[in-house]
C-alpha cells in the first residue's frame, strides 16, 4: 500500500510526514535523513545565519536526490530579501510562518513555488486561503515551540479549519507515529509534520541532553509560556521554564538565553528548550528511517484494523 493524495503530489513524496523547521536544528543532516526516509525535510532561516543556510542548501543536493523545502520564519528573519533568496536557491516547496500570508504568497507563487503557510487558528487560515497558498499547516497548540497565545488543541482546531477549506492540510501538534497519523487523516489532514521527535531522533543535531530530558519527559512535562505576551512557547520543564511560567508580567522572550549553549552544548538552562507535549509518548531515540518507516506501517495497519473491525 502507498500514500496518495494532494500532499504527496504536491510535494513529490512517498510518506506525507514534513520535519518541523527548528532554528539551527533544520539542516541538512537531519533533513536529508528525513527526504532520504521518503518524507520532506525542510531547512529553516529563523537563525537569521542565511549565508550558512545557502551552504546548507547545497550540502542538501550532495546528501539526497529526494525533494525537500525551506521555511521563511517572518518573525525571525529581518532581511526583507528573504523570499528572492528562497527562490534564489531553487528550491520548489516553501512553508512561510510566524507573520502574514500576504507579505510574501505573491512573489514566491509568481517565481513557481508551491507555498504553504503555517496557522493556529481559524480566521488566520482563512487568511492564508485568501492570499492563495497552496495549503496550509495547521498547527495544535500541543505541539512545541513558538505558538498562538490563545493556543487551540490540534483535536479541535484541525476539523474547524477542513470544515471551512478546500486546500491541503498537513497537520502539526501531537503527531508521532502512524495511529495519531491515522486521527489526524480523519480530521481532515492529508500529512503531518513532526518537530519534538525530529529533535530527538539519531540524526538530529542537539546534544544528547536535549535528546534525553525528552526521552525522560512525561506528558505534563511541558510548560506553556508567554500566554499574556508574544509569541506564546511551549517547552520542556526545567528551572528556567517553570521561572518563567510564573513570572506572567515578563516577555519570555527577553529571557530566551544562549541557544547555541542548549542546543549544542547541552546546558539544559542555558535557554528554553522548545518541545512538544508529545515528548511525553517519546521512549528512546531512534534513526528518522526507522522512525518514518514505522509510521506508516502503522498507518496502513491501523486503518485496516479500523476497517475490518466496524466496516
Amino acid at each position: 500500500m502507498k500514500f496518495d493524495n494532494r500532499v504527496t503530489r504536491m510535494l513529490g513524496v512517498e510518506i506525507p510526514v514534513v520535519q518541523a523547521p527548528m532554528g539551527w536544528i533544520a539542516r541538512s543532516q537531519l533533513a536529508s535523513a528525513v527526504s532520504n526516509a521518503g518524507g520532506l525535510g525542510i531547512i529553516e532561516t529563523s537563525s537569521g545565519e542565511l549565508d550558512a543556510i545557502r551552504e546548507e542548501i547545497k550540502k542538501m543536493r550532495t546528501l539526497t536526490d529526494k525533494p525537500f523545502g525551506v521555511n521563511i520564519a517572518q518573525a525571525f528573519v529581518r532581511d526583507p530579501s528573504i523570499a528572492q533568496f528562497v527562490i534564489d536557491q531553487g528550491v520548489k516547496f516553501v512553508t512561510t510562518s510566524a507573520g502574514s500570508p500576504e507579505r510574501y504568497t505573491e512573489q514566491l507563487k509568481s517565481a513557481g513555488l508551491t507555498v504553504f503557510h503555517v496557522v493556529p487558528s481559524l480566521s488566520a487560515a482563512l487568511k492564508a486561503v485568501e492570499c492563495g497558498v497552496d495549503g496550509l499547516i495547521v498547527e495544535g497548540g500541543e505541539g512545541g515551540g513558538f505558538k498562538n497565545p490563545r493556543d487551540v488543541a490540534s483535536m479541535v482546531l484541525l476539523p474547524l479549519v477542513r470544515a471551512k477549506v478546500d486546500v491541503p492540510i498537513i497537520a502539526a501538534g501531537g503527531f508521532l507515529d502512524g495511529a495519531s497519523m491515522v486521527a489526524a487523516f480523519a480530521l481532515g489532514a492529508e500529512g503531518v509534520q513532526l518537530g519534538t521527535r525530529m529533535v530527538s531522533s539519531k540524526e538530529s543535531p542537539v546534544h544528547d541532553n536535549w535528546k534525553n530530558a525528552i526521552v525522560a519527559a512525561k506528558e505534563t512535562d511541558t510548560v506553556f509560556l508567554n500566554r499574556f505576551h508574544s509569541p506564546g512557547l511551549r517547552a520542556l520543564r526545567t528551572e528556567r521554564t517553570t521561572r518563567l511560567e510564573k513570572e506572567v508580567e515578563t516577555n519570555a522572550m527577553t529571557q530566551f538565553g544562549s541557544a547555541r549553549d542548549l542546543y549544542f552544548g547541552g546546558d539544559m538552562e542555558a535557554a528554553i528548550p522548545l518541545s512538544g507535549q508529545v515528548a511525553g509518548r517519546i521512549d528512546r531515540v531512534r534513526p528518522v528511517a526507522e522512525i518514518i518507516g514505522e509510521i506508516r506501517d502503522e498507518f496502513f495497519a491501523t486503518v485496516d484494523r479500523l476497517a475490518k473491525q466496524y466496516l
